[in-house]
């Protein structure tokens, strides 16, 4: 029982060890007006993703100084990708037009949206190995 324990212990401490925090800083919000909500994902096929279910890990904040800084924490190794829209009217989801959301969007590794250059999972991933800072614009449609 003792070892069985101990080899608890040493994969637990292993596994803290190799956690990884993945800092996100938004900016470009035309005004502080609802919230932001930031998804993180970890899966080909998740982005687009309409009905905004698919995430690894989400958080919606408020807008503070027309930006957001956003910590996922104990994050392990892999590939991922980032999405954020800016909630204005605090309905909890992104509005849409006929093809382009109506309110403003982001993507990690994208900085421009078209119905010919639309983002995808492999588009907006990146490798995560060690601690690391993301930064993303908000453009509105």
């Amino acid at each position: 029982m003792k070892i069985l324990f101990v080899v608890f212990i040493i994969f637990y401490l292993s596994s803290i060890a190799q956690a990884i925090d993945l800092t996100v800083m938004v900016t470009g919000f035309k005004n502080n007006k609802g919230a932001a909500q930031i998804s993180l994902y970890n899966k080909y096929g998740t982005i687009p993703d309409k009905n905004q279910d698919k995430f690894y890990k989400t958080k919606r904040v408020f807008i503070i100084n027309k930006k957001i800084k956003v910590v996922f924490k104990n994050l392990p190794k892999g590939r991922y990708a980032i999405s954020v829209y800016h909630d204005e009217n605090n309905n909890h989801k992104l509005d849409r037009g006929w093809f382009l959301p109506k309110e403003g969007v982001g993507l990690s590794n994208f900085h421009n949206f078209s119905l010919f250059n639309f983002p995808s999972f492999k588009k907006a991933s990146f490798l995560l190995n060690d601690n690391k800072e993301i930064k993303i614009k908000i453009i509105y449609l």
